[in-house]
């Protein structure tokens, strides 16, 4: 993780739908402007389906992506950390920089379900890389 650039840590608790779709975003937006990372508190064993299919049709492949479990680490080489519903697992760090969203959970959805959930975040995404100068 670079000094030299913005560094964005997403975190939800599966890894496997939300964060990795705004992994994906923002990593589409920005390519190598912006580190970005993710991270769960209690990673799934894959990336969930219906949020592969729905990144799809926005021309985002994210089947290559695998959940992990978030580390200190990760929290503490990143400027913005943005939690979407791990609650009381997410990391605290003081003096970074936190946003929480309020999103619904993708989990166990099919695609109809996950395409709102996709468009709120990508809306998000886009007003961060607009605040990053992205």
């Amino acid at each position: 993780m670079s000094d030299t650039k913005p560094a964005v840590l997403f975190l939800c608790t599966h890894n496997a739908g939300r964060s990795q779709m705004a992994m994906g975003f923002l990593k589409h937006l920005a390519g190598d402007r912006v580190a970005v990372y993710s991270g769960g508190s209690e990673p799934a064993s894959e990336v969930n389906p219906a949020a592969i299919a729905a990144m799809a049709e926005k021309g985002i492949d994210i089947t290559a992506e695998q959940p992990r479990r978030w580390t200190i680490g990760d929290v503490e080489a990143v400027q913005i950390v943005v939690t979407m519903g791990c609650g009381d697992e997410c990391p605290y760090i003081p003096g970074k920089r936190y946003e929480s969203w309020e999103l619904a959970d993708p989990a166990g959805q099919d695609i109809a379900a996950v395409r709102p959930i996709r468009d709120d975040i990508e809306r998000r995404v886009r007003a961060l890389a607009d605040e990053l100068g992205i």
